[in-house]
């Protein structure tokens, strides 16, 4: 993969209509000799890899980009600078041609250096929250607000929607954890904690069915990964999974695995159903914090990882696979083919009614007969007659 020579300072993936798999980079400047871009690459799933240089570069003009997130449509995405403006790019593709373009967020201009960005599962909200700890929470694409709250944190560490967008959970940097309820744009609760602990990183279960809220909890030297049920705001349990401090969490869309990173490069893959570890990447980013790890929208076993020392990097995961939509018609359409040929063989080889075999005196009958029978049978006149005349 080749661009910017800027660091990578965030990067997300971009699900397009037409089944195709991007990446945005988000460089920072170097000092007079490169400027701060946004860069578009594509992604073979064959290969498990990104190409090797950009589709499309937009080239910042002012500041460093901070954090980015990209509309479930994949025909937008908001970034974040440290000029302190959020800026609004929407993506258009034609015939093979990529082009980024920059709208403006009147709305989102001069509020400050932003550290989260997130979209609703949706689509319909948008949230940003500040290094200055300002929470907003905005409707799109009209961007009415729905929630200003200035001293919702100290400082922002971490956001995430609920699977329905009734809540928003959020984290700060002092070690506290707040939940947002987006239909009144009002605060819930405060998730309780011990005075030694730290509530870090949060993400919601996405499969439907498990109503949990997932946050990492440091207390000293000892990280755990705390579930709480959001139908009652209590904890319920916790586990060590990483076994060190995670600096980044993600939930595959389909809500079956969990995911985090470390400070030092690793990233483990958690079997939500189970709570166990599948997949191990150690030293995936040697010594460097991983700041971004995503799931692929498309293929779920492939996850997309950055850092400052190492850039992005598209790992895939030694879970089981998916089955493809094709694979399970596939497999209905052998099932029914070997129930047909089983019902054959039976039918060739059993002493049926409809396959009895014939005594050596006993004529040959009609099989067409054999189903409507002989209205002259006195089989058939003894069995009416049994039951006499019939009274209406």
């Amino acid at each position: 993969m080749e661009g910017g020579g800027g660091h990578v300072a965030c990067a997300a993936w971009i699900r397009r209509p037409e089944n195709l798999n991007l990446v945005v980079i988000c460089r920072s400047s170097r000092r007079d000799s490169s400027p701060a871009v946004l860069e578009l690459f594509s992604f073979d799933s064959v290969t498990t890899s990104l190409s090797c240089s950009p589709l499309a570069t937009y080239v910042l003009e002012e500041g460093d980009p901070m954090a980015v997130a990209v509309h479930p449509s994949g025909d937008e995405l908001v970034c974040s600078t440290t000029t302190g403006d959020c800026k609004l790019f929407e993506l258009y593709a034609q015939e093979g041609y990529i082009k980024l373009v920059a709208k403006k967020l009147h709305v989102l201009e001069g509020v400050g250096p932003q550290k989260c960005l997130a979209f609703s599962v949706e689509g319909s909200v948008f949230a940003t929250g500040g290094v200055d700890g300002h929470l907003r929470i905005l409707k799109w694409p009209s961007m009415q607000i729905i929630l200003d709250e200035p001293r919702a944190h100290k400082s922002f560490q971490d956001m995430d929607f609920s699977l329905d967008t009734a809540f928003l959970a959020s984290t700060s940097t002092d070690g506290s954890a707040r939940i947002w309820e987006i239909n009144d744009g009002v605060p819930l609760t405060t998730l309780t904690r011990n005075s030694d602990e730290r509530i870090e990183l949060c993400r919601f279960s996405k499969d439907g069915t498990k109503p949990f809220l997932f946050c990492t909890v440091q207390k000293g030297d000892k990280a755990v990964t705390a579930v709480w049920d959001i139908s009652t705001w209590n904890k319920i349990g916790h586990k060590r999974l990483l076994r060190k401090p995670a600096s980044v969490m993600s939930m595959s869309l389909d809500g079956k695995y969990l995911a985090q990173g470390s400070k030092d490069g690793d990233i483990c893959v958690v079997d939500v159903k189970k709570m166990e570890i599948c997949h191990w990447s150690k030293r995936l980013h040697l010594g460097t914090c991983i700041a971004t790890l995503e799931f692929c929208p498309r293929e779920r076993r492939v996850v997309l990882t950055t850092s400052v020392e190492w850039g992005a990097v598209a790992t895939k995961l030694r879970v089981p696979a998916d089955w493809k939509e094709w694979q399970i018609y596939t497999l209905l359409l052998g099932l029914f083919l070997a129930s047909a040929v089983a019902f054959y063989v039976f039918f060739e080889n059993s002493d049926s009614f409809w396959n009895f075999p014939l005594g050596k005196n006993q004529p040959a009958k009609p099989f067409t007969g054999s189903i409507i029978g002989d209205p002259q049978s006195s089989d058939d006149q003894n069995m009416w007659g049994a039951f006499g005349p019939l009274e209406m």
